[in-house]
């Protein structure tokens, strides 16, 4: 069967890997430091219209007596990786304020720009990333182009670990191909993280694995798969 529906990945397949841990982390961090300076302690529940400090009121109170407790509990679960939701709903509400005031442009990769209009006239395209479905709208809204350009259009749906699954779990690919209401044949997914990959091919999907710069090196076994594509414009869809 040929394919019906094109599934992208976000981070190591339409834009830098390192855009995440270089741009949209360190800004989170830098961003709540300077928005805390207006905030006065300790933090109670917020009034409907102060959206920093609905997110704040949802740390834990024992963080909220002071500022410097708050910056010293984030960064903490910075340090060490952990994703607390009430910290990545404020990196969200962070990223966000980001994108519309013009601090934070997503910066994807150039044949990007290219191919998604031209496989849109053929495919239904869909996202798929461990950024929740809020983030991908974002940075497909925001990229850094010399031309100003809103992709978002050209995406029939998005998907997250959320509303699909873990990326590693073949399940989390057939649920998103029940949504579809397409074959698992039907289905071309592109990522750079090889356990993805499998996990798709598991569950029937046809894939691309991507290989951009600063993209982590592949296993040894992975190095020669026939899939791997370093562009978009490597693709060939059948």
């Amino acid at each position: 069967m040929g394919v019906k529906a094109v599934v992208f990945d976000v981070e190591g397949t339409i834009c830098p890997i390192s855009f995440v841990k270089d741009v949209l982390y360190p800004y989170s961090t830098s961003k709540v430091r300077e928005l805390v300076q207006g905030v006065r302690f300790p933090v109670r529940e917020a009034s409907e219209d102060d959206e920093f400090k609905r997110h704040l009121s949802q740390f834990p109170a024992d963080v909220l007596t002071d500022a410097d407790a708050l910056l010293e509990h984030i960064d903490g679960l910075v340090k060490n990786d952990v994703k607390a939701s009430y910290w990545k709903g404020l990196q969200g509400y962070l990223w966000r304020f980001g994108y519309e005031c013009g601090e934070i442009k997503a910066p994807l990769f150039p044949d990007v720009y290219q191919r998604l209009p031209e496989l849109r006239q053929r495919y239904d395209l869909y996202i798929y990333s461990s950024g929740s479905v809020a983030a991908q709208k974002l940075l497909l809204s925001h990229c850094d182009h010399s031309v100003d350009r809103d992709l978002t259009a050209l995406i029939a749906g998005h998907f997250d670990t959320t509303n699909a699954g873990p990326k590693t779990h073949a399940d989390s690919y057939r649920v998103i191909q029940s949504k579809l209401s397409v074959q698992p044949s039907e289905i071309l997914f592109l990522s750079d993280n090889h356990l993805e990959i499998q996990a798709a091919r598991d569950a029937g999907w046809k894939t691309a694995l991507t290989v951009r710069p600063d993209n982590p090196p592949l296993p040894p076994q992975w190095r020669d798969d026939p899939s791997i594509i370093s562009s978009l414009d490597d693709l060939h869809v059948e």
